[in-house]
């Protein structure tokens, strides 16, 4: 499919929307969105996917404001098909409640040509013209006969994506409080984090198995079925600043998923039971936008172990939600279709508070641990490729003096001595003089002595006892 089928089908759903064809238009605006989710597949630029991304979810917001104006329409036929033989002879004319609450103008003056071209603002007021006449329907199909050669093949091409789309239809809102879906939508990553799997040092078992868990069941879905369906959990466990959040970043950045990323502030509310309605609305929520990737950081902190002295009732509600929702996920093990698979990726520095029932339903227990020898270099070499170096540095030996040193301490050195020329160039000098230091000026290289300063200042902030922790638990629950 092209650009410019995707342009036209666009431009013919929101025509006959305006005109207030509303069941063509509906038919259209699903062909569409599985048109443009069909095209996301084949763009292979995270950047250009992104934008992609953005637009299939506006067409989805005019398809649900569409598929509302059919309901509001059924229902005020249905109100007026008992009224109509009594005293109002002209309600195709002028429905009362109607124009009083939307349009006070007169009620047979066609749709202005000119708002095609405006944005679906104004659809309740094209909603509220077309039930003004509604009752002759046969007017409204005259009044698409421009358009109608080309109905027939958009509504072939729409079949092919209305199994998939019906989806869209099904998703109910009534039950839930509005304000908490927004909530929950605005977690949905719809700006690039901009991280690559080449921006990660090192950490190549990670990625790959991340790779298993979310790319491969797209690319292959008939591979991916029955015993060897996803991966449905992933726990990330390691110290402080290895890299466990800039994986989650490289998952919402490189695999083609909706990505929810959620924190225990997300799931906590001050009324009693809202929190658990929020978690069984984030998995449902996920289930609709599937395939889906939800990242929970520092999980420990929301799911810790139950039955302990310092746990409280409404904490414990919560975890038990969690557990039942993350057990009904299934995805793939539930239909064999790995294109409505939901996982749920954690990251967590204490690994030994985590609930025994949700580290079984959480199947791959990873490790990441602290960077080796060629991990470092490789880090130096990601952190300073927009820094000048003087000739002496050399980073082989600058990676050997920082053993023990975690990917966040690492940077942290790299930045400090990145600082250092600029720190010998304004010493003694007046905050004037240094506001009229040129660009010139402050180009200085970045030296070894720099790095062997800062290396004095900046110490690890990993010990060796914790290390021994990570260790002894991953090699008893480990899941790699």
């Amino acid at each position: 499919m092209s650009l410019r089928e995707i342009t036209e089908n666009m431009k013919l759903a929101r025509e006959y929307a305006l005109l207030g064809n509303y069941t063509s238009a509906s038919v259209l605006y699903q062909g569409l969105l599985e048109q443009i989710k069909k095209y996301m597949y084949t763009v292979r630029d995270s950047s250009v996917q992104q934008r992609w991304q953005q637009l299939w979810q506006e067409i989805n917001e005019e398809t649900r404001q569409v598929q509302d104006i059919m309901s509001t329409l059924e229902n005020f036929q249905l109100d007026a098909t008992p009224v109509k033989p009594s005293n109002h002879d002209d309600l195709e004319i002028r429905p009362a409640h109607v124009e009083q609450r939307y349009s006070p103008c007169p009620v047979r003056r066609p749709a202005n040509p000119h708002k095609d071209s405006k944005p679906p603002n104004n659809r309740l007021s094209v909603a509220v013209r077309v039930q003004q006449r509604q009752s002759p329907r046969g007017h409204n199909e005259d009044r698409n006969r421009p358009s109608k050669g080309k109905e027939k093949k958009e509504v072939k091409e729409a079949k092919e994506g209305k199994e998939a789309e019906k989806e869209v239809k099904k998703f109910d809102w009534t039950g839930y409080d509005k304000d908490l879906v927004e909530a929950l939508e605005r977690d949905i990553i719809s700006q690039n984090p901009n991280v690559k799997w080449d921006d990660i040092a090192d950490l190549e078992d990670p990625k790959k198995l991340l790779k298993e868990a979310v790319v491969l069941p797209m690319w292959m879905p008939e591979f991916f079925k029955g015993i060897r369906r996803p991966w449905k959990g992933v726990l990330m466990v390691g110290p402080p600043g290895t890299g466990k959040t800039l994986l989650a970043k490289a998952v919402a950045t490189e695999c083609r998923t909706t990505f929810f990323n959620v924190s225990s502030s997300t799931l906590t509310s001050k009324y009693r039971g809202e929190s658990e309605k929020l978690v069984r609305l984030l998995f449902e929520m996920a289930r609709f936008y599937a395939p889906t990737t939800i990242f929970i950081d520092e999980i420990d902190s929301m799911c810790s172990r139950r039955g302990t002295s310092e746990e409280h009732e409404a904490s414990r509600r919560v975890k038990a939600e969690l557990l039942v929702q993350m057990d009904g996920v299934g995805g793939a093990s539930e239909n064999d279709d790995p294109s409505k698979m939901v996982m749920v990726l954690a990251a967590t520095n204490f690994p030994w508070d985590i609930d025994e029932a949700l580290r079984r339903r959480l199947e791959k227990r990873i490790y990441i641990p602290l960077p080796s020898i060629k991990g470092r270099v490789e880090l130096l070499r990601i952190n300073l490729k927009e820094l000048e170096l003087a000739n002496d540095v050399d980073l082989d030996k600058i990676a050997e003096q920082m053993e023990g040193y975690s990917g966040a301490d690492i940077t942290n050195v790299c930045r400090d001595a990145s600082l250092m020329a600029m720190r010998r160039r304004i010493e003694g000098l007046t905050p004037e003089e240094i506001r009229n230091l040129s660009r010139d000026e402050m180009h200085m290289p970045t030296t070894m002595e720099d790095f062997e300063s800062t290396l004095r200042k900046v110490s690890k902030s990993v010990s060796a006892a914790d290390l021994e922790k990570y260790e002894k638990w991953i090699e008893e629950f480990g899941s790699c």
